[in-house]
């Protein structure tokens, strides 16, 4: 496995400056918020540490849950924020000025609802569309020239029910799904630490195995 990893950081290294040194799962601390549908940036930054055998433990100076590992001799650091979600940004901001990481260098994961339940979807930039987590980590930045895993949670249909909606957990169906979409989002792990993002958005997009080609037609013509 690790030597895996070098041949996917070496080869895909070059061609991307900006490999990812902070992961960021957004969620609510406590036992009541442990399983809601807006933790899952919680639920998947725990697969990446079990993924890196990283302990996340308590780190006052960050205000949040922190891991530092080394992958191919670079610090990658491990965050969850324990502000609560809507001071997210005071812990994103907090490690991300101490270590000198670029916005860029960022990644964050959160629960999306305009993306179904078992969907993920990789993006750099752009607004924080009401979810205020993003809101909080915006102004703490000073910037959205973030990465952002979105992990689709679903929409309740009525605008009034976001909030009831994402502080419970979902059907057993829902988590599922999410539990899938979370493991297919850590294959891109290796190309995320390397900074080889077209890759890493080809493996999170694609839900199903491409159909193969069909063969071509033999040449007959002499």
């Amino acid at each position: 496995m690790a030597h895996l990893w070098a041949i996917l950081f070496f080869d895909s290294c070059p061609d991307n400056l900006h490999m990812i040194k902070l992961f960021v799962g957004l969620g609510n601390p406590g036992p009541d918020y442990e399983f809601t549908r807006h933790n899952a940036g919680f639920w998947w930054l725990d697969a990446v540490a079990r993924e890196l055998k990283a302990s996340l433990v308590m780190d006052r100076s960050y205000h949040g849950l922190a891991a530092r590992v080394t992958v191919n001799g670079q610090a990658v650091w491990l965050l969850k924020p324990q502000t609560f979600m809507n001071l997210s940004g005071k812990s994103v901001g907090a490690l991300a000025r101490f270590f000198k990481i670029e916005p860029q260098e960022i990644l964050v994961a959160h629960d999306e609802l305009d993306i179904v339940p078992g969907e993920a979807k990789l993006k750099l930039g752009g607004s924080h569309a009401g979810h205020n987590g993003l809101r909080d980590i915006h102004a703490q930045l000073g910037t959205d020239d973030y990465w952002r895993l979105r992990l689709g949670v679903g929409h309740p249909g009525l605008k009034s029910e976001v909030i009831n909606w994402v502080l419970k957990k979902p059907s057993l169906d829902h988590r599922l799904a999410m539990d899938q979409c979370i493991a297919r989002a850590i294959t891109a792990l290796p190309h995320l630490l390397a900074g080889n993002m077209d890759k890493a958005t080809l493996l999170i997009h694609t839900s199903k195995p491409p159909r193969p080609k069909p063969p071509r037609p033999e040449n007959t013509m002499q």
